[in-house]
C-alpha cells in the first residue's frame, strides 16, 4: 500500500522561444512543493487528451493549477470574446478531459486561480472574462506587489468546506493574480468566498468526495488557511478507494 497518495498536477504550456527553441512546458515548483509538504506525491501531467483516462487510473487526486492563458468563452456558451483573452487549447482540451475524468470518479480535486475558472465551467457555470470592464470599483486582482504577499482579503463563508477546512477563519489575507473569475455558478455549487467587491473568491461541491476551487494561489502558504486546503486536500485523496 502507498503511503502517500498520488497527486496528479496539470502542467502550463510555453511556445517557442524563451527557455527552450521549442515548445516546452513549465511548472512553478511550489505546486508541487504544497503537495509534497501535505503528504501527497506530486506528478506532473502533460497535455496528452487521449491518455486522460490511463493517467486518472494512477491518480489519487487532482490539482489544476493557474496561468498566464483564460479558457475559451465558447465553452461557458458566451457569444463574444474579450480583447484580454487568451487562450491555450491543447492545455485546455486536456484539463477539460482529466478534470471531468477525476469528477466521475469522485477523485478529490482542487482547482486553483485559472483551475478554479475551469472547474467552475465543467460545473455549469460561466465567468467572468475581464474583471476591469464588469466589475464596478474593483479591487487590484492582478495585484501590483509580488505573489509572495497578500494583495487583498477574502471573506470566508460559514458553515462552507473552506471555512471547516480553514479551522473556522473568517477571512483570508490572499495573493491575486488573475483578472477573470466565476460569474454564475452551476447547480449544486456553493460559494464558499468573495472579496470586497463582490468577485467569487472560491467555490465547492459538496456532492463530491472533495471538490475545492480557490481563486488565489495557496501553494505560496501566505497564511495558515492556504497550508490547511493542501493538508485537507492530500487527507480526502488519501481516503480513496484503492488507497
Amino acid at each position: 500500500m502507498r503511503t502517500r497518495p498520488v497527486i496528479g498536477v496539470t502542467l502550463d504550456s510555453e511556445e517557442a522561444g524563451g527557455w527552450s527553441k521549442l515548445p516546452w512546458y513549465a511548472l512553478r515548483q511550489n505546486y508541487c512543493a504544497a503537495v509534497a509538504a501535505a503528504g501527497g506525491l506530486p506528478v506532473a501531467l502533460p497535455h496528452e487528451p487521449e491518455c486522460a483516462g490511463d493517467y486518472l487510473e494512477t491518480l489519487d487526486g487532482l490539482v489544476v493549477t493557474g496561468g498566464a492563458f483564460d479558457v475559451d468563452p465558447s465553452l461557458f456558451g458566451a457569444e463574444t470574446r474579450h480583447d484580454t483573452v487568451k487562450t491555450k487549447s491543447r492545455r485546455t482540451e486536456f484539463e477539460l478531459a482529466v478534470l471531468q475524468g477525476a469528477l466521475q470518479r469522485d477523485m478529490a480535486v482542487l482547482g486553483i486561480c485559472g483551475g478554479q475558472q475551469l472547474l467552475n465551467v465543467v460545473l455549469g457555470g460561466t465567468l467572468v472574462q475581464h474583471i476591469p470592464d464588469e466589475v464596478e470599483g474593483a479591487l487590484a486582482h492582478e495585484q501590483p506587489n509580488p505573489r509572495t504577499e497578500p494583495g487583498h482579503a477574502v471573506n470566508v463563508v460559514a458553515g462552507t468546506l473552506l471555512h471547516r477546512v480553514c479551522g473556522g477563519l473568517g477571512e483570508l489575507h490572499v495573493n491575486s493574480a488573475h483578472h477573470q473569475a466565476a460569474k454564475d455558478v452551476g447547480d449544486g455549487v456553493i460559494i464558499n468566498a468573495t472579496a470586497a467587491d463582490g468577485v467569487i473568491e472560491g467555490i465547492e461541491h459538496p456532492g463530491y468526495r472533495f471538490c475545492l476551487g480557490v481563486e488565489w494561489h495557496p501553494e505560496f502558504h501566505i497564511s495558515d488557511g492556504d497550508s490547511r486546503i493542501f493538508d485537507a486536500f492530500i487527507e480526502a485523496a488519501r481516503s480513496a478507494p484503492g488507497h
